[in-house]
């Protein structure tokens, strides 16, 4: 025993860090210990009326609205660039060249086109798309994700909160929350060959036995000094042990995680590359039960070359979103699932001299479906140079009210910062009914 406790090969410590959590440095009984910390003091789980979970797409470096999601055809060409449109299945509504599956599944999304707020700079627009708050010096905000691992908790056994592959910025965390309300990072791109979750992975040379003889050990462990001390604390250390246990060890939460267990010719049909992979990864771990999934493709900072940029990342995520689309919907899966497309701004209304567009925060667009969303709908409008917001101007405050109202989380509730500060989770803004299946 002693040989158990103080460094063997069965290092209590070794197998801690077998259930490592992605990018925080927190092992698993960690991660559920602080989680439940929190809860107990007094976040009870809510059931969403329309959204049971969110998938949110995040491209950053921020996509040139004009070049996706509302092309303007008849305007100037030093404005309306290069590239083409394609008709979608929604009388009157052009999306660009390279979404020609997207325009098949058009009757099922909702643009939003007139999304605003003034910030021009990367950090700052990514804090505001993430969190529903402009910056302060003062605090950092939670993301929308923490927020709602805080309010609904853990549901079979999954982490509430996951990013693919990695938390892409500081702001997609827990903010001024606990850190047991980030997200559980996978650490690699399922797009990968031989992909696997590091965290759910047995090290080297562990076999299934052997990892069952170290929980048998640890449970002696635990005995004897319950039987010593007779403490409650040991009693529910126990509790976040077994969790651990069993996220690591069950076969439905790590068959969740592993995109190889899903058919051959669907995985074709997501697309054999970062978006399609990422996506399908994101819709199996919302159906074994994850409530938010981040997810980043692509960069779309393009200053220069806008149209090759385009070209070469556009078309993926055009037949990776519209196959997840008709997934979820095919599996029922879409009225209760929000998907959502962002980005940190748009790009400028005219094309600059190195055939790119610059940073542009006063009007871009941005993508929602399902989740109690309406279908083959446009939400608001950008003006004819698509400069400004010319009807329905959408804001942050805006957005994150509706996210949350899908999902039954009450937006003016007040967190606790840890100076005993009560926060709303989202200060001003309207949920936006026009929105609203």
């Amino acid at each position: 025993m002693s040989r158990f406790c103080f460094g063997s090969p069965l290092d209590r410590r070794m197998f801690l860090h077998v259930g490592m959590v992605g990018g925080l440095g927190l092992t698993l009984p960690q991660f559920f210990r602080l989680q439940a910390a929190q809860a107990a003091e007094g976040a009870p789980a809510k059931k969403g009326p329309a959204a049971e979970s969110i998938i949110h797409i995040f491209l950053p470096g921020g996509a040139a609205h004009q070049e996706s999601w509302d092309p303007k055809p008849n305007a100037p060409v030093e404005y309306r660039g290069e590239m083409g449109q394609v008709k979608t299945n929604v009388e009157g509504v052009l999306l660009n060249e390279c979404l020609k599956e997207t325009a098949k599944v058009t009757d099922k999304i909702t643009l939003c086109r007139s999304m605003t707020h003034g910030e021009a700079a990367h950090e700052r627009g990514t804090h505001n798309m993430f969190t529903g708050y402009r910056p302060s010096p003062a605090i950092l905000f939670p993301s929308m994700g923490s927020v709602v691992s805080h309010e609904l908790g853990v549901r079979n056994n999954l982490p509430p909160y996951v990013a693919i592959p990695n938390m892409p910025t500081n702001y997609a965390g827990s903010g001024y929350l606990s850190s047991a309300y980030a997200p559980f990072s996978l650490g690699s791109d399922p797009a990968n060959g031989g992909f696997k979750v590091q965290d759910l992975t047995l090290p080297g040379g562990v076999t299934e036995e052997r990892f069952n003889t170290r929980r048998n050990l640890l449970d002696t462990v635990n005995d004897h000094f319950r039987s010593k001390e007779k403490s409650d604390n040991l009693d529910a250390m126990d509790t976040f042990y077994q969790r651990a246990y069993g996220l690591i060890s069950s076969e439905k939460a790590r068959d969740a995680f592993d995109i190889n267990k899903e058919d051959a010719k669907l995985r074709d049909a997501y697309g054999r590359n970062a978006a399609g992979q990422r996506l399908l990864m994101a819709r199996r771990l919302v159906e074994a039960g994850v409530r938010f999934v981040t997810l980043t493709y692509g960069g779309w900072d393009l200053h220069n070359g806008i149209v090759a940029g385009t070209k070469s990342q556009l078309p993926q995520l055009d037949q990776a979103f519209a196959t997840l689309i008709t997934d979820l919907s095919n599996r029922g899966m879409l009225d209760k699932t929000m998907v959502m497309i962002s980005s940190e701004f748009g790009r400028t209304p005219k094309i600059n001299g190195t055939a790119g567009r610059d940073h542009w925060p006063k009007v871009f667009s941005v993508v929602l479906a399902g989740g109690g969303i309406k279908k083959g709908f446009v939400y608001g409008k950008s003006d004819a140079t698509a400069s400004e917001p010319d009807e329905d101007a959408l804001t942050v405050e805006d957005l994150a009210q509706t996210v949350y109202q899908c999902l039954g989380i009450d937006a003016t509730k007040k967190l606790m910062s840890p100076g005993d500060r009560p926060i709303d989770i989202v200060r001003e803004g309207h949920v936006r009914k026009e929105l609203l299946a």
